[in-house]
């Protein structure tokens, strides 16, 4: 009897034991679905929300909707209508990938004094989101929507909110420029820059990649075409994103040497969107800061052959405008310098010969008072050069050429000896033929004369590599 009655006591332990192994295992169960099972805890209509603030270490910053959005502090100050969607896009189904419920100590979690309180209000309920600590083992950061829970957010809300004012700034746009038409200049020089297909009735280029010219009257002269696109790319990607003032006055632009800037540039341009063409007009004025330019003109007078009164882009100071927006944007002294450098000559060919070599025939070469004739037959890839009956490999001679470029454009004439001439022929009928000569100059410089015009003074070394380059052919 005794034993049987000890029987019947383990027994009940026994199943106690599996009723509580049961329960337990049940809970955690419970618990892991809820840890994967994304649950959403939050859903906020983008569109119906009127008020949008929050608070964090470092800004307090709030808003309203009035038709736009507006800054409650400044309702002058130009609100990113697309950045308050991306804020507002955070709670469209907020989902939590970890469910403390019925929380006793907030602390814990870092949401006794959140990181981040974020208050959205719609015309029918009112939303306080607190964001605490970050989890480093789960990788999620701490929520509370006030319900008592304590949530691991799937995503970082802090991510988003850790903002300044001037992350909130809807700034100018600037358009690509996809296909440009006109290009107009003030500033250094003033002048128009026309865009022209090219044709090879073209009488103004040698160079089949010109499309951009300043126009001169009635004459175009052609610009480098990569020269021309990597100014329009300054223009693009001068950082407009840091301004000083998002309300500048008339009176205030002087302040930054907008009222009178020392570089004012419009594009005409079209912008494509598959089929879609759209026209437009965009505009930036640039100068330096006026205390500096004036600082900087006063010293280069006091002493002009003093290295030191020259700026580095570390220590220039300068600002820009599009349009005429009332923000002025604060830009780095490398982006002030490519702006400024619009001259004719900043854009124009350096090249001594700017055809394609490709469409070289032959040559007459005058050197130490001979004249060496080269000539070609076939075209295209069969083309091969000749001097006398001899073929050449006219590649020395060609790089030779080819790096012969401008050092600093001039008009002055020749006083000195030819050290080389040479008369290019072409496989064009509008232009057959270029004539370059050099000339001494100096000990590192020659003079190059370009169909009968003062070009430039080019590098005298480049000159004595083309020199070797035909004597090793002729001699």
């Amino acid at each position: 009897m005794k034993r049987a009655k000890r029987l019947y006591i383990l027994f009940g332990v026994l199943v106690a034991v599996c009723i509580a192994t049961v329960c337990v295992l049940q809970y955690d169960q419970k618990q892991e679905d809820i840890q994967t099972s994304g649950e959403t805890i939050l859903t906020v209509d983008p569109p119906s929300v009127s008020a949008l603030k929050w608070e964090t270490e470092s800004a307090s910053l709030a808003f309203h909707k009035d038709e736009g959005w507006l800054y409650d502090d400044d309702e002058a100050f130009p609100v990113s209508e697309e950045k308050i969607d991306d804020l507002l896009a955070e709670f469209e189904d907020l989902r939590a990938a970890f469910i403390i419920e019925n929380v006793t100590d907030f602390a814990q979690y870092g949401l006794d004094e959140p990181i981040c309180t974020i208050d959205i209000t719609t015309a029918d309920t009112s939303y306080e989101i607190q964001l605490g600590d970050y989890s480093s083992m789960d990788s999620q950061r701490y929520v509370s929507i006030g319900d008592g829970n304590v949530y691991l957010a799937a995503s970082d809300p802090l991510d988003a909110y850790d903002l300044e004012l001037s992350d909130m700034i809807a700034n100018d746009e600037v358009p690509s420029f996809d296909e440009v038409s006109a290009i107009h200049f003030e500033g250094p020089e003033t002048y128009d820059v026309v865009w022209q297909e090219y044709t090879e009735d073209n009488t103004y280029t040698l160079c089949s990649d010109d499309v951009y010219y300043k126009q001169e009257g009635s004459d175009l002269l052609p610009l480098d075409t990569t020269a021309v696109e990597s100014y329009l790319s300054s223009i693009s990607n001068a950082g407009y994103d840091e301004y000083v003032t998002y309300n500048v006055t008339d009176e205030e632009l002087a302040t930054y040497g907008l009222d009178a800037p020392e570089v004012t540039v419009t594009v005409e341009y079209t912008e494509l969107d598959g089929e879609t063409e759209t026209p437009g007009t965009f505009t930036l004025s640039v100068s330096r800061d006026p205390v500096e330019l004036a600082a900087q003109a006063t010293e280069e007078v006091l002493d002009e052959s003093s290295s030191t009164t020259e700026s580095t882009e570390e220590t220039i100071t300068a600002y820009a405008r599009i349009n005429d927006s009332q923000i002025v944007y604060k830009i780095s002294g490398s982006s002030y310098e490519a702006l400024k450098a619009c001259t004719y000559n900043d854009l124009r060919h350096t090249e001594v010969l700017t055809a394609d070599f490709s469409d070289v025939t032959g040559f007459d070469i005058s050197l130490d008072g001979q004249v060496y004739t080269i000539t070609s037959k076939g075209s295209g890839e069969d083309k091969t050069f000749l001097y006398g009956d001899e073929e050449l490999d006219i590649a020395s001679l060609q790089s030779a050429l080819t790096a012969v470029s401008a050092q600093d454009f001039t008009d002055e004439a020749p006083t000195q000896k030819e050290e080389l001439g040479m008369t290019v022929t072409l496989d064009s009928e509008t232009h057959p033929k270029v004539q370059i000569e050099f000339y001494r100059y100096d000990g590192e410089h020659c003079l190059a004369v370009v169909d009968g015009t003062p070009f430039a003074l080019v590098a005298r070394s480049a000159v004595v590599d083309l020199i070797e380059a035909t004597n090793t052919i002729v001699l």
